[in-house]
């Protein structure tokens, strides 16, 4: 089969063939339908982020995945051959978080095996395009809204970088009804999109009269929660300075920078927070799932294009340049 492979000791990435993989136990061989690439492979492949618990030098991308079952191995009950599936980005293992696509082989293959644990039901009608990309691109900042936020209805919220996580962002705050959104995007198309998604204000960084307009929007109080899906140092710190009263900053993208707070004595003084978060919960994809098929979402915007796999390394190069500015690319076996 085909499969897109990255040598994690000499930073090599190509799509050649492998030999097809057999469950173990407990395990099940997913027919990959649709796999997304995001920013995250490109981290990998760059090596600014590295497996914690690969087993040798290399491993098959894709975390975001779905697809239907192929074969289902010794002692999995309640999956035929056939069900269509979403997969869940990773699982635990002896009290150790493993990530698909970077601590064990992923999805951009013709095939994949994963525990069984880790299948999400799929509805018939339900684009397997749009189901890819719910682990992650759409989990992460539903997560990191709900419960590493803990955003509430009516409260004024910002977001720091409408790409593929931040664009989610938005269309997810305004479903519980956070109110104002609003967007912070260096890019006038990324801005354009994060009000077509459902901001009510996209602002500059940049410009001359931020701190005026953040201040109007906001009717002079702050934000309640302000989320860097960026991962840049300088959107931390502006978003720290947007923050009001008990304000809360939702550290989503990664930098892998210290995090300095200038003014630390009126960090204190306003009780403000600064909170980590790092992918979703078992029960996150599920959920979003239900509201999918009820309607309530519709990712149909998030496909910004489909690629065939054996030209993973281009859609890779394409999200790296943010050409087109992407939402998501998703390779088709």
């Amino acid at each position: 089969m085909l499969a897109g492979r990255l040598n994690i000791s000499t930073g090599t990435f190509d799509v050649r063939e492998v030999p097809v993989p057999v469950p173990a136990p407990g395990f099940v061989r997913v027919k990959v339908q649709a796999a997304g690439v995001c920013l995250s492979d490109v981290h990998l492949i760059q090596g600014l982020l590295k497996p914690r618990h690969l087993q040798g030098d290399e491993v098959t991308l894709g975390h975001e995945v779905s697809g239907s079952v192929d074969l289902v191995g010794d002692g999995v009950e309640g999956w035929a051959v056939g069900a269509r599936v979403v997969l869940q980005a990773g699982y635990e293992y002896r009290g150790v978080t493993l990530t698909m696509g970077v601590d064990y082989d992923g999805g951009w293959a013709d095939y994949v095996v994963v525990p069984a644990g880790v299948l999400v039901p799929l509805s018939e009608g339900f684009s397997y395009e749009q189901a890819a990309i719910i682990p992650d691109a759409v989990s992460t900042p539903w997560a990191s809204i709900v419960a590493t936020g803990g955003v509430r209805p009516a409260e004024a919220v910002g977001v720091w970088g409408v790409g593929g996580l931040g664009a989610h962002g938005v269309q997810l705050l305004r479903m519980i009804g956070a109110a104002p959104i609003v967007a912070v995007d260096p890019l006038p198309e990324a801005r354009e999109r994060a009000l077509a998604f459902g901001a009510d204000v996209a602002l500059d960084p940049l410009a001359d009269d931020f701190a005026a307009a953040m201040a109007a929007a906001t009717a002079g109080r702050g934000l309640d929660v302000a989320f860097d899906f960026a991962g840049v140092d300088a959107v931390r710190a502006q978003a720290l300075a947007c923050l009001g009263l008990k304000g809360r900053l939702v550290l989503v993208g990664l930098s892998g920078n210290p995090i300095t707070i200038s003014d630390s004595t009126g960090f204190s003084y306003n009780r403000k927070q600064v909170l980590g978060h790092y992918g979703s919960e078992a029960h996150h994809v599920p959920e979003l799932v239900a509201l999918t098929e009820l309607g309530r979402l519709d990712f149909t915007r998030s496909i910004s294009d489909t690629l065939p796999l054996r030209e993973a390394a281009a859609a890779v190069e394409r999200l790296e340049r943010k050409e087109g500015n992407p939402i998501r690319l998703v390779l088709i076996p």
